[in-house]
């Protein structure tokens, strides 16, 4: 796989996952290192989707613990039930907040950040790690997101 995305400047958000979920599995697909896919992925939706910030956490012990991520510095430990990413890890599922200023416990990493979609991603039946994706605007993130996103999640999860 190229080390280049190709994504058409005037599709809409669909059309734009379309084009970048097929890229990110030709990313990830021959690569076995977690942190070089997490890397990739991460920085293939910044700039495939134009997402403020993407990042992934990983479950270390009682606590989530930064990995790799594209946008501006971000908070390194997150414990479990706490802020968005800590309430996905603790139940399981994906969560999306139209206004993190409505999320109670919400963790400012960043104050320009204004929406948020988090997913998990499972190993043997166990949270493993978090895909978090924030955005400067608020109601940014929909079903089309979620739904997209999931099927990223399923392709790192292939390879955990």
């Amino acid at each position: 796989m190229s080390e280049e995305l190709f994504i058409p400047t005037s599709s809409d958000k669909t059309e734009k996952y379309r084009s970048l979920i097929p890229q990110i599995e030709g990313l990830v697909m021959d690569e076995p290192d977690l942190i070089a896919n997490l890397a990739n992925v991460a920085s293939a939706l910044k700039y495939g989707m134009g997402f403020f910030w993407v990042g992934f956490y990983l479950v270390k012990s009682d606590e989530l613990v930064l990995g790799p991520f594209q946008g501006p510095i971000a908070c390194t430990r997150i414990k479990k039930g706490k802020g968005v990413c800590g309430t996905a890890w603790e139940k399981g599922e994906p969560i999306l907040v139209p206004d993190v200023e409505q999320f109670p416990g919400h963790i400012a990493c960043s104050s320009d950040s204004r929406s948020e979609i988090v997913l998990p991603a499972f190993k043997d039946g166990q949270v493993h790690l978090i895909l978090d994706v924030d955005s400067d605007k608020l109601n940014d993130f929909d079903e089309t997101d979620r739904q997209y996103l999931l099927k990223v999640m399923g392709l790192i999860e292939s390879r955990l």
